[in-house]
């Protein structure tokens, strides 16, 4: 388990929401995301552009995600995103993402994401690859 949390407000605007004005739920899956990558550019001290090519990755690959929808957020709400990692593996990890609206806890979030490398006889092809102990070191 790590210590650092990533917060980020975000202000729900009409493109986020369905026509009754309550945000369309897929959009927290891209919210999720962007969130995941500020906070590995945050704790890693790279921009976002040059993860990959800083550590050789092909990237960080998103092979689950789920969430828990308590509460709808709406056109105009401002909300609060916190990201953290949950859990690393040997070559894979698991990013917790919370939703508060007004301090009030609206969605959960979980995605698993592969640290994946080129593969030594395809280097177009992704393979897992151990995360280095010094990026996990970096978020606790």
């Amino acid at each position: 388990m790590t210590s650092f949390t990533y917060r980020r407000p975000v202000f729900v605007s009409w493109g986020d929401c369905d026509p009754a004005g309550i945000v369309f739920n897929p959009r927290f899956f891209h919210m999720f995301d962007t969130n995941t990558w500020a906070m590995i550019a945050e704790v890693l001290g790279v921009a976002v552009p040059q993860i990959n090519a800083t550590y050789g990755l092909l990237g960080i690959a998103l092979v689950d995600v789920k969430a828990n929808f308590m509460k709808p957020a709406k056109f105009g709400d401002t909300i609060e995103i916190a990201s953290r990692v949950k859990e690393f593996r040997r070559s894979s990890f698991v990013v917790e993402h919370k939703v508060t609206i007004n301090g009030e806890l609206a969605i959960e979030g979980e995605e698993t994401r592969v640290w994946a490398m080129p593969r030594a006889d395809d280097p177009d092809k992704m393979r897992a690859g151990e995360i280095p102990a010094e990026v996990i070191a970096k978020f606790s």
